[in-house]
């Protein structure tokens, strides 16, 4: 005979308060990691396009 589905019972109010905390938190994480992100690229890119000191770097041919 076949099972007949059943719904779920309804969250808990602890089930509920402990889901909308974890997603505020991976909230603040993701954004914390995409500002982090933003300020290294920025770094980066200032890094670039200051004129090294000494020779230039060239790119040497394969070895190969």
């Amino acid at each position: 005979m076949a099972k007949t589905p059943k719904s779920a019972p309804k969250p808990s109010a602890a089930a509920r308060t402990h889901r909308e905390r974890r997603r505020s938190l991976l909230l603040q994480l993701r954004l914390a990691v995409q500002k982090d992100k933003a300020d290294r690229a920025e770094r980066h890119a200032g890094l670039k396009r200051q004129p090294r000191q000494g020779r230039p770097r060239d790119r040497r041919a394969s070895r190969r």
